[in-house]
């Protein structure tokens, strides 16, 4: 897949999705919450799209030492729930960059409405051309999206880049593992959008080349093969909304894709694994 072809079917996959802005206003609205009085702690609970929600994103901060002042840096940060969420409950200053500008705009709106932006900003960028100079930030985190970026030593070496001296990258992802058959990559690139799937060893590979040092990978497969039937579940009670947004047709196909992913949990052909590095000092 060429590099424009796969920016397309990203934008087209996010575009797309079951959570979005708007999904996430209408729940609110229907829960009775006064947007004008929207603060992080009721939000938190509608706008984490990643694996094992705000407990995820602490693990991360623990590990890669954010703390107050830190400049925390989330590559495809999509509506922003985790740079929120570390902008509030660690008083650290984070920036998102998202390929997808209706994520980048509503992550943007969503911020403003909890009063948050001047701890969080959003950008639009590409993640293999990240758009700031070397050594600006503290961290560098990333959940589950860089199984979507094609050309991973670049995008290794585009995260390590921006990193300072010192500096710690943390983050998890979709990976292959050694019985991942080629079919399952096709179907996944194809109804996932997924594009070169990481491995353990790959990322320890290139972390290592990019000038980091690895400090802890955890094998995450058999959580997330449990944290994926509730997601699943969770997708299908938004059928209504889906097909409101998308159609009936939109929402099987979603539905389709979605359990053939999750599946693969069971089989062992998907692993996820949690990975912290530092860049070595030079």
């Amino acid at each position: 897949m060429s590099q424009s072809s796969n920016i397309g079917a990203v934008e087209s996959f996010y575009e797309t999705h079951p959570i979005s802005e708007k999904q996430i206003r209408d729940k609110l609205k229907a829960e009775g919450v006064d947007l004008s009085r929207l603060t992080e702690d009721i939000l938190q609970s509608h706008d984490q799209d990643h694996f094992g929600g705000t407990g995820a994103n602490d693990i991360l901060a623990a590990r890669a030492d954010i703390d107050e002042g830190v400049g925390v840096l989330d590559v495809c940060s999509g509506l922003g729930g985790p740079a929120r969420y570390l902008a509030q409950n660690y008083d650290c200053r984070v920036t998102g960059v998202d390929l997808t500008e209706s994520r980048v705009e509503g992550a943007r709106r969503l911020t403003a409405l909890t009063g948050l932006d001047d701890r969080a900003n959003f950008v639009s960028g590409d993640a293999l051309a990240l758009p700031f100079e070397d050594r600006r930030f503290d961290v560098v985190i990333a959940q589950e999206a860089f199984c979507h970026i094609p050309n991973k030593p670049r995008l290794v070496a585009e995260c390590a880049r921006v990193l300072k001296p010192g500096g710690r990258i943390a983050f998890t992802d979709i990976l292959a593992t050694d019985t991942t058959a080629e079919a399952t990559r096709v179907r996944l690139t194809r109804e996932m959008a997924f594009n070169e799937l990481g491995s353990f060893a790959l990322y320890r590979s290139l972390l290592e080349d990019s000038g980091c040092a690895v400090v802890q990978v955890d094998d995450l497969g058999r959580e997330w093969t449990k944290i994926l039937v509730d997601r699943l579940a969770m997708y299908r009670s938004l059928k209504d909304q889906t097909i409101e947004r998308f159609g009936a047709a939109h929402f099987e196909t979603w539905d389709r894709a979605y359990s053939f992913f999750v599946a693969q949990y069971a089989t062992g052909e998907l692993s996820g694994g949690r990975f912290l590095a530092r860049r070595v000092a030079n």
